[in-house]
């Protein structure tokens, strides 16, 4: 998993982390971590890039939700970007996709 810089515009606060290829416990609590992290520097918008992302198991949706729960704490908007169509199917199954945007 990889994070990104704020995105250039000033007035643009986009955090941008990437998901990795087996989305489980172990990348799970590294991206929960790192969005936290993003959170705390008072970013608006957080994206989670799912680019290179295979594998979703059951354990990686929680820290999803909890990510979710963290980010609607402080009014900033979740983006998940560059999902695979089998895992917006299950995140739409699960109701993941009530809460945030899909780009």
């Amino acid at each position: 998993m990889i994070s990104d810089n704020e995105a250039a515009n000033a007035d643009d606060k986009r955090a941008v982390v990437f998901a990795g290829d087996y989305l489980n416990k172990l990348s799970g609590e590294q991206i929960e971590r790192e969005c936290r992290h993003k959170l705390n520097e008072g970013c608006t918008e957080l994206v989670v890039n799912f680019s290179s992302t295979e594998v979703v198991n059951s354990i990686g949706v929680s820290f999803l939700l909890g990510v979710i729960d963290s980010a609607r704490g402080t009014g900033t908007k979740v983006v998940f970007s560059e999902v695979k169509p089998e895992t917006v199917e299950l995140f739409d199954m699960l109701g993941l996709t009530r809460h945030v945007t899909l780009t």
